[in-house]
């Protein structure tokens, strides 16, 4: 997939404000998403890292800084730098959410074991796709889409269906929050293991991962 970050072809006049707000590192980072890795981004509320607040105004968010921001257009996978400056200038300062149940699914766990997994996998020459860690100690790891429907009957085929794992699995009306994105509580969103050209766009099937992930789930606490 070719990276079109820097085209400028067809693109028609913005309006000064929009231009000074959007030509910044943010849509550089949203365009990298859209362009280079083909992955749909969505602008969301971000959370105040101390008190947890969101954005969005209600007081209630029972997501802070992990939502969608009301109304706000899915900039679709291949936008260029500046299709992407066009709609993200009208939402300077948006945490950078990625919609999961389209071009991947997630499976959930830990970071504790989550970092331990992705040790083990990686010795085992498995195929693998992003990770996320999240700013409150989550790792996320990119899968196949329709992983999140068919993970019960997964676990049941494995023989973890009545253990009681810290393992869950994300699909279709889920977000991600994409690192450089601020979300609530301490830290950071990172990269446990940052995309690549050859697993980006085609993330592993659960079932090469779920095993491991697991076991490690299971030994391995907290």
């Amino acid at each position: 997939m070719g990276f079109t970050i820097g085209g400028s072809r067809g693109t028609k006049e913005f309006r000064s404000g929009a231009r000074r707000r959007g030509r910044t590192w943010e849509c550089t980072a949203v365009a990298e998403y859209t362009g280079l890795w083909g992955w749909d981004v969505v602008p969301g509320a971000r959370a105040a890292a101390s008190a947890g607040d969101c954005s969005c105004g209600d007081t209630g968010c029972t997501a802070p800084g992990a939502h969608p921001l009301p109304l706000a257009p899915t900039v679709r996978a291949g936008a260029t730098l500046d299709e992407v400056t066009e709609a993200w200038g009208e939402y300077p300062g948006a945490a950078v959410l990625l919609p999961v149940g389209r071009s991947f699914d997630v499976i959930e766990v830990s970071e504790g074991a989550g970092r331990r997994a992705l040790v083990r996998l990686e010795r085992m020459g498995l195929p693998l796709g992003p990770v996320v860690v999240t700013a409150d100690r989550r790792a996320q790891f990119f899968v196949a889409p329709g992983a999140a429907a068919e993970l019960p009957q997964l676990l049941y085929r494995m023989g973890w269906d009545d253990a009681d794992l810290d393992l869950r699995a994300l699909g279709h009306g889920a977000y991600v929050t994409a690192p450089s994105s601020g979300r609530a509580g301490p830290g950071q969103v990172g990269w446990l293991r940052p995309p690549a050209l050859d697993c980006a766009a085609s993330p592993p099937q659960a079932r090469l991962l779920l095993g491991t992930l697991a076991y490690i789930c299971h030994r391995f606490r907290g």
